[in-house]
């Protein structure tokens, strides 16, 4: 209270009305995998492509995290904090070297990193009789076998150009033309590849505790608990490592529990989930059911994956479709709100799908909480599902899970004010009036449900929830209810004939 001692006019500043709750970000995401180079301790924010690659470097074969994160920009997502795993006992930033390329007269041949050692390329004659000087065959070999062929040409204005056909065809080998004059037809021979080295930083075998990581170190999802801003949660580059054999399945499933065990003791986040490549329908719902069981209300799950462009390897290869995902998440939510649904939206990037899925396959998906993405002829790739992975219905819908994630962050936040104050009925009533303040701006945007806000939402702050033994212990109660809007998931429209009885009746 301000002294007075002297006469004189005095102007005070006080407080008045109500303290504004101002919603929190829904829309950043958290990215754990492996990097070129980069810090393995501390996540790093990344809030571009261009800061992506400036701090970890760019695509790299066989892995996801950078795929990944270029989708999660590409489709909408503004920042995100990325954890790079591997092996930590290696020099940061370190790199290893490209294989060298073999000459074949003017045209530079390469294996790729996933190809593999062993392999060799031949130049034959084209096929037919006296054909073009351009035209020639080009044979890999994988050992003694011959796994590709390619009918090719020197012309770059043609569509069998060499350099153009092993880019889009080829999964072993790269060709790039060398510098200076024109390319002309190699010489009848057979060179053998150098072997192609191992993707960077990736260890021989990756344990389960190399991704859940150490709050104290920062590595790994430990790393992630020290942030309060991240909503999403991805791992992509798990099933790279069970794809390259460094992780088995018993491994997935217990870095995936440990995803969502993360997410469920932050209780402000979502996880979304990748299933292995490469499953049908069937063999995805056999896998939901009974290998990855998980029932929860804070993750998500999508198939299947998607093909995207490689700049790695110069080819489209299928990706994991967490990161884009992700993107549209975001996207959605700047859009149109977290309590929109992030489906139906179209995928930025995805070429194809691994499975092409029909209605039938997705009726058998979508009960168990797999969120299928599908292709519609002349409407793109789209996502075509918004469930969370939880058996209780309350939690079905994922909009609805995201949206109490925000009220419920966006309240604690904007209630910090209340600590300390003296519990008694000004502070009870200056509660009520701040969170219906920011209940009714809710209301008006779309994300609750109801013709009124009377209809939508309730907040109760009174001496019915403070008796004197909890303003004795200190605590101040207000109970909140809303009513969350929810995805017009099945919409159906009945018809049936109509005869106008009237037009019948002579006059």
């Amino acid at each position: 209270m301000p002294t007075y001692l002297s006469p004189g006019v005095y102007v005070e500043e006080v407080q008045g009305g109500a303290r504004p709750i101002e919603g929190v970000g829904t829309a950043v995401a958290a990215f754990v995998g492996f990097a070129e180079r980069g810090p393995f301790h501390e996540p790093t924010l990344v809030t571009s492509w261009n800061a992506y690659v400036a701090a970890f470097g760019g695509f790299v074969a066989d892995t996801y995290l950078a795929q990944s994160v270029y989708g999660y920009f590409a489709n909408g997502g503004g920042s995100a904090y990325v954890v790079r795993i591997g092996n930590t006992s290696m020099e940061n930033g370190s790199a290893a070297p490209a294989a060298e390329p073999a000459a074949l007269g003017g045209l530079r041949v390469a294996a790729l990193p996933s190809a593999g050692g062993d392999v060799s390329v031949e130049v034959a004659d084209a096929d037919g009789e006296n054909p073009p000087e351009d035209r020639f065959k080009l044979l890999v070999k994988q050992g003694d076998k011959v796994v590709e062929t390619f009918d090719v040409s020197t012309r770059k204005n043609v569509k069998n150009y060499v350099v153009t056909q092993i880019r889009e065809r080829s999964k072993l080998i790269t060709a790039t033309e060398a510098q200076g004059g024109a390319l002309a037809r190699p010489e009848n021979q057979a060179v053998t590849l150098p072997a192609p080295a191992p993707a960077p930083n990736i260890p021989a075998r990756l344990a389960t505790e190399e991704y859940v990581g150490d709050l104290d170190e920062r590595t790994g999802l430990g790393g992630l608990e020290a942030i309060d801003e991240i909503t999403m949660v991805a791992v992509p580059d798990l099933m790279s490592a069970f794809g390259k054999g460094l992780i088995d399945a018993e491994g997935v499933k217990a870095v995936q529990m440990a995803i969502i065990s993360h997410c469920e003791q932050m209780g402000d986040r979502v996880a979304v989930l990748d299933p292995p490549p490469g499953l049908t329908a069937q063999q995805v719902r056999k896998w939901r059911q009974h290998e990855a069981g998980y029932d929860s209300k804070f993750a998500a799950l999508y198939y299947p994956w998607i093909k995207a462009f490689d700049p790695a390897t110069g080819t489209n290869t299928f990706v994991p479709p967490s990161g884009h995902v992700a993107g549209v998440w975001a996207r959605t939510d700047v859009e149109r709100g977290v309590h929109k649904a992030p489906a139906n939206e179209v995928i930025r990037g995805a070429i194809d799908l691994q499975t092409g899925l029909t209605k039938g396959e997705q009726d058998l998906l979508n009960p168990i909480g797999v969120n299928c993405i599908r292709a519609f002829p002349g409407r793109g790739i789209r996502i075509w599902g918004a469930r969370t992975l939880s058996s209780d219905p309350a939690w079905r819908y994922l909009n609805v899970r995201r949206l109490f994630n925000y009220l419920e962050e966006s309240i604690l936040v904007g209630t910090q004010w209340v600590v300390f104050e003296p519990n008694d009925d000004r502070l009870w009533s200056s509660i009520r009036r701040n969170i219906t303040g920011f209940l009714t701006e809710e209301w008006r945007r779309g994300a609750l449900f109801g013709r009124t806000a009377d209809e939508s939402f309730y907040v109760k702050c009174d001496a019915e929830t403070n008796p004197a033994e909890s303003i004795d212990a200190g605590q101040v109660v207000c109970e909140i209810g809303v009513a969350p809007v929810k995805p017009a998931e099945f919409v159906i429209f009945r018809l049936s004939q109509f005869s106008d009885s009237t037009s019948l009746v002579s006059e």
